[in-house]
């Protein structure tokens, strides 16, 4: 929260802060394991091929058959490896490097690690919050926030956890 410390006038005080639902997180992981996924489906592929179609020829050591692969199998198989890393180190830069908060005067959304984009909006131009939730969002409790702005367009938030009690800072911060 380094930004929103760094931003806030004088009399300006935090009243909520917006944080990512741990569903988030998993779902990085889920890069990395479905890369992995696809690694072990091309190895296993090409060893039922080589069993079924092969010539006969090959080594009784798993390692050694893996060695016996074509280098554009293998050159693939580690692609796929470090796609799942990729998706994974993607969404976690995203996350380490986000701040969403609620001000008693505008919301303040920033994310970004080198190139830095921010989303302010007065509490006072906020026209309309809504929730949107899908039904795992419903049943594990995160969903997106759209704040839509009087002249300033809308703002779409990234996955929150309770995003009903964002909602509801956003409506607190409106009435005093």
């Amino acid at each position: 929260m380094l930004y929103i410390q760094e931003s806030l006038s004088q009399d300006e005080e935090v009243v909520h802060v917006g944080h990512f639902h741990w569903m988030y997180t998993l779902q990085s992981i889920m890069s990395i394991v479905w890369g992995v996924v696809g690694c072990i489906a091309v190895i296993c592929g090409w060893l039922y091929f080589q069993s079924h179609f092969g010539t006969g020829f090959y080594s009784e050591n798993l390692f050694g058959r893996i060695r016996e692969m074509h280098p554009g199998l293998r050159l693939f198989a580690f692609f796929l490896i470090l796609l799942g890393i990729w998706g994974f180190a993607q969404r976690m830069i995203i996350k380490a490097t986000t701040e969403i908060a609620i001000t008693n005067s505008r919301l303040i959304y920033k994310r970004g690690l080198v190139a830095r984009y921010v989303g302010e909006m007065s509490i006072d131009r906020i026209e309309g919050v809504n929730v949107l939730q899908g039904i795992l969002g419903r049943l594990l409790g995160y969903g997106r926030i759209m704040v839509r702005g009087m002249g300033v367009g809308e703002v779409i938030l990234p996955p929150l956890r309770d995003p009903i009690a964002f909602r509801r800072a956003i409506e607190k911060a409106r009435t005093t």
